[in-house]
Formats: C-alpha cells, structure tokens, sequence
C-alpha cells in the first residue's frame, strides 16, 4: 500500500457543525463516497482530487496551523476535562456530560489529545477529515494516527456505512445515522453504535417529516442520548449547481419538513439532541467551495 492519499481540498475554516462548531479547523476533504445521498452538497469530491504522501498532508496541515501556535483556547475555568464524568450526578446521561460544549472530554482519569492536563486548555486549530467518505481511503486511520501524535485534536465526518472502529480512539469520530430522505437509510452499519465512546458524537441529518419520526424512534430504541452527544442537522436545500445527477432521491411520498418546524419538534419532544445550523452555509455562500 502506497504512503499517499486522494485529497480533494485542504484548507483552513471554521468548524460549522458539531459540538466544536465555531472553532478555528483545518480540513483534509478526501476524494470519493460510497453513498449518494440526496441532500449531498459536496459532489464534486466523488470524483475531483490529487494524489498527495501523507508527509505532504502532515505538512500542509502544519503550514495552515502555524499561527495558531501557542494560542490555546481556554476551557470554563475551574472545569476539569479529565474528571468532568465523575463529578456529575450518576443519573445524568452520557450525552448530557459531555454535549454542552465541544471542550469536554470524557476520557476517564487522562485528558484527551489536544488539552493539556491541569490546565484546560485545547490547541487550535482543530483538524478534520471530512470527505467524500474519507474510511474508504485505507491510509485515512494512519493519517489520523499521525496528527493526533503531532498534537492535534483531530475530528472525522463518516457516513456510518463503514467499520469505525479502526480509527485512532483519540480521534473524535462524528457519525451519521441515515435517515429514510437520504435514500441511503440501507446502508448504515448498526454494529458501529457498540464502538461509539462518550467523545463521539452521532449526527441526523433531517430533511422530512419521516426522517425526524425515524430518528426519534432510533434515539430511544437504542437509548443513543446514553452514548455520546446528539446532532439534527436540517437539510439546507442545495442550489441548481450542486444537483448531481448522481444522487438518490427522495422517497416518493415523504414530507418536507422546514427548520422551523424541526426546531419546534425537538422543543416540543424533549429531544436530547443538539439542533446544528451549517455555519459556514449562513457566513458565506451554501455554495462556496473552501470554507
């Protein structure tokens, strides 16, 4: 196996989704998904892409990086990342310690890569491997490995459909359950939940009435608020130029849910979840390639 990779983009943003949202983050967006879901609005990296060593990887990533040298961010003060879990009510679920903000981290006694024990701190920027579908590429995990060894807090964006458990157990994994509207509900690989840790977290991406009412149902079938932090994420709808003829549909018969409304079910339902805007479809153009 050859020491390279298929990179699509590498550039240096804010973090638009997930609990760390609004962070400084550099991505590593790999070439080529395994899944078409209707609502995909990043397309053009199925295909588009250069071969790169992970040595270049590592090093454009450091390039990007560098002026965020000795800034860390400052956790709450007086919170301890490494005993936050232990310092909670026991009836308190997992998804409830850790959730409320991207800082903490449930590691047991040791801190997390990226903060420094005693000090709560996180180093900035953050990285992610986003994709495409960036497990389908084998040296993804080694690439991971290598970048949490260099410092890193390193996040990955994975549809769900593939193994996870091969990834660095530093690594924070962000993982999709597809709902019925992405046409690709078939493929999700339920025996990843059993290796989800408290530093994970579980995303939804909702676009109809069908997908909110499955999602709920698979939140309390498998008790998921008790495993890590809980993502809705409404489904933007995408502009002429981002339509791949490539993509599901949507199943015939379902019904288009709005943000509002979604916004509105979660309240009225309780839901343990975290609603998630796209930031960087409010900040710039939804569009816009690089950011």
């Amino acid at each position: 196996m050859s020491d390279t990779l298929v990179v699509n983009e590498i550039y240096l943003s804010l973090q638009g989704e997930s609990t760390f949202a609004g962070l400084p983050c550099v991505f590593v967006r790999l070439t080529g998904c395994n899944l078409r879901c209707s609502y995909c609005d990043t397309a053009y990296a199925f295909t588009e892409g250069k071969k790169m060593a992970l040595a270049d990887v590592r090093t454009e990533v450091g390039r990007l990086a560098k002026p965020f040298q000795d800034r860390p961010l400052a956790l709450t003060p007086g919170f301890s990342p490494g005993t936050a879990r232990r310092e909670r009510a026991p009836d308190v679920s997992a998804a409830s310690q850790v959730g409320h903000t991207a800082e903490v981290v449930a590691s047991g006694a040791a801190a997390g890569p990226g903060l420094k024990p005693g000090v709560n701190e996180i180093a900035l920027p953050l990285v992610e491997l986003t994709g495409g579908e960036p497990l389908l590429q084998p040296n993804a995990p080694p690439l991971m490995k290598h970048l949490c060894d260099d410092g890193f807090t390193v996040l990955v964006e994975t549809s769900g459909a593939l193994d996870i458990s091969k990834v660095d157990p530093r690594v924070r994994r962000i993982m999709d359950l597809k709902c019925p509207g992405s046409g690709e509900v078939e493929r999700n690989r339920w025996e990843n939940l059993a290796h989800l840790k408290a530093t994970d977290e579980i995303k939804f991406v909702i676009g109809t009435v069908e997908d909110y009412a499955w999602a709920k149902q698979q939140i309390a079938t498998h008790k998921l608020d008790l495993v890590c932090p809980l993502l809705m994420s409404w489904v933007h709808p995408l502009r002429p130029e981002q339509q791949d003829k490539a993509l599901k549909r949507v199943p015939a018969g379902q019904t288009p849910i709005s943000r509002l409304e979604l916004v509105e079910r979660i309240i009225a339902d309780a839901l343990p979840v975290r609603f998630q805007a796209q930031l960087h479809k409010i900040i710039w153009s939804p569009e816009q390639r690089g950011v």
